[in-house]
């Protein structure tokens, strides 16, 4: 397979950030992509709505249907992979890209935001793969690509921001578990985590400035999630990638496009050593 042209692919959180420079990504190729998301009014500090996202897709070459969606709502989910599979037939890979984020310690996470990051990292997770499934059964050449670290069990990673860490971590067992459960029907369960810092709102907001001006765009995710999808899903499964490694062995060698700051030492993401 050259290029994912025809390919249904679903995109969790795609309105803004890497989610959309994903569904950009595969609108090149001429693939049919799904936004889903929260927002549908342009917000005062994050600009992008599932509706800008799916006009750009349009704008590149994709085929876009803009579905508004509560990653909470397990009902909301399923509705969405139903609508998405009656509009365009099936699906061939599912996106795993929405994410919560507070780096905060025990003490300061209040139980709103444990669940909300609960719900949105891993139980959304668990449930748009659980929806998507049957679907991708069907598929030639199926993935399932989630947004989240390499297993490391090092308390450094846990103590600071322990309700995050777990969240993450949460992703990344859905897709461990995942990976083996369904090897016998062809799905490919992977993971895939920026190197670097990514310049998303994220970062903006959680973050020095310092560290926005030393991370990299979110065209490179983009880019190595690419990458993951062009690979037979038979036999690439279970796999924690890392963005620049991916393309590395893509052969890519010059990332300084790829940064907000060329002359800036690029900042290493949590969760990497």
């Amino acid at each position: 397979m050259s290029n994912l042209h025809g390919k249904t692919i679903f995109i969790t959180g795609s309105s803004r950030g890497i989610g959309r420079e994903i569904a950009l990504r595969c609108a090149r190729d001429g693939a049919q992509v799904v936004i889903t998301g929260k927002t549908v009014e342009a917000h005062p500090k994050l600009p992008g709505t599932i509706h800008s996202v799916a006009a750009e897709v349009v704008a590149a070459g994709g085929q876009a249907l803009a579905i508004q969606m509560d990653m909470r709502d397990e009902n909301a989910i399923t509705a969405a992979v139903a609508q998405a599979v009656a509009h365009f037939g099936g699906i061939d890979v599912l996106v795993n890209n929405a994410s919560a984020i507070q780096l905060t310690n025990t003490l300061n996470t209040p139980a709103r935001r444990l669940d909300l990051m609960w719900d949105v990292n891993m139980r959304a997770t668990f449930l748009a793969s659980q929806a998507c499934v049957p679907y991708l059964k069907n598929a030639v050449n199926p993935h399932v690509l989630t947004l989240s670290p390499p297993l490391d069990l090092n308390p450094k990673w846990f103590s600071p921001h322990l309700a995050y860490t777990m969240s993450k971590f949460g992703m990344s067992m859905c897709t461990m578990g995942m990976a083996h459960e369904f090897a016998l029907e062809g799905i490919a369960f992977n993971c895939l985590w920026p190197q670097t810092t990514i310049a998303t709102a994220a970062i903006e907001f959680n973050f020095p400035e310092a560290i926005l001006r030393a991370s990299r765009k979110p065209a490179i995710v983009a880019d190595a999630a690419h990458a993951i999808l062009m690979r037979d899903s038979a036999t690439c499964s279970g796999n924690f990638f890392i963005d620049e490694a991916v393309l590395r062995e893509s052969g890519v060698t010059d990332f300084s496009a790829y940064a907000v700051d060329a002359n800036v030492v690029p900042f290493k993401d949590l969760f990497l050593e």
